[in-house]
């Protein structure tokens, strides 16, 4: 059998990993060592940040439900749990959406909660 040097599938690698790190600062660019531990890291924060996304938006939905909900005279909580007793499924998001956009339709489910 042949010997079959790695030389080949060495630079394919080095090159996709000094191409993921394009427009890193200083040595994190040019040195493959360094770019590949940055790109690892990079790796890492991205998908953290891909599980924190979600959890931010639902704050954000919580928080803008709060603030419309209390304008009409109750919690958010009471609000939720009368939603869930009278069997109306509609999700945090598409709730403040409403709240934002139609404020009178908003009114109009808060009232049929109450």
């Amino acid at each position: 059998m042949t010997r079959v040097k790695p030389g080949v599938q060495t630079r394919k690698r080095h090159k996709k990993v000094l191409k993921m790190a394009k427009g890193y600062w200083m040595s994190r660019r040019k040195q493959f060592k360094k770019a590949k531990e940055a790109t690892l890291h990079a790796g890492e924060y991205a998908f953290a940040g891909r599980k924190r996304k979600k959890r931010d938006f639902r704050r954000l939905w919580i928080t803008r439900l709060n603030a419309a909900v209390r304008e009409l005279g109750l919690k958010y909580s009471q609000f939720i749990k009368s939603l869930k007793d009278k069997k109306i499924e509609i999700d945090r998001k598409i709730l403040s959406k409403i709240a934002l956009e139609h404020p009178n339709v908003f009114k109009k489910i808060v009232e049929k909660v109450k």
